[in-house]
């Protein structure tokens, strides 16, 4: 059963999703949990600590799922596949927090989007070295470039929830794969 801290953070990422950051007050985060807004002060100092330990919370989830498959997993192609597979997932599985992430981010305090992008480019890495691990004639910047192109392909799935989950993660690991497969290709003519 998930903490209160943790119904909190998870009503407010709806909450953030659907009407932005600045479109929720705390009184409805509070009402959406059973509880006064300002009951609320208890487990979190403000709405913006919220939001900074909701994306420094997903940042951390991407860069620890990432390092455990490298970890785990010695061969590149079947790494960039596990890769893909577990972004695919954890995009799939949490769409609220895909949107506010990616409509937020700048709304975090100063020290919360040093750590957030900080942990994010760390991410990014684990992905570069497995793109250029799979495709050795591919550069840095443009192994890094495929990598954030797939990012904005399977983060695009709270926008496109026209077909079943299971549908969606195989149309989008199917085709975050060939479009990694198709830069590597581009490279080699």
């Amino acid at each position: 059963m998930p903490t209160r801290r943790e119904q909190i953070l998870a009503a407010a990422a709806e909450l953030f999703a659907r009407h932005g950051f600045h479109g929720v007050g705390i009184d409805e985060i509070g009402a959406a949990v059973g509880v006064s807004g300002p009951a609320l002060y208890r487990h979190f100092r403000s709405k913006d600590a919220m939001l900074g330990e909701m994306l420094t919370a997903i940042s951390e989830v991407l860069l620890a799922g990432g390092l455990e498959r490298r970890e785990r997993t010695e061969d590149p192609a079947k790494l960039l596949g596990e890769l893909i597979a577990f972004h695919v997932d954890f995009a799939l599985d949490n769409p609220a927090l895909i949107t506010v992430q990616e409509r937020n981010l700048g709304n975090l305090t100063d020290p919360d989007h040093r750590r957030v992008r900080a942990l994010q480019r760390r991410y990014v890495e684990v992905w570069v070295q497995a793109v250029r691990e799979t495709a050795a004639e591919l550069d840095e910047p443009t192994a890094r470039a495929a990598a954030h192109a797939v990012f904005g392909l399977i983060n695009s799935t709270p926008h496109s929830r026209h077909i079943g989950r299971d549908g969606m993660a195989t149309m989008l690991r199917e085709m975050a794969a060939a479009a990694l497969a198709g830069v590597a290709g581009e490279t080699r003519r």
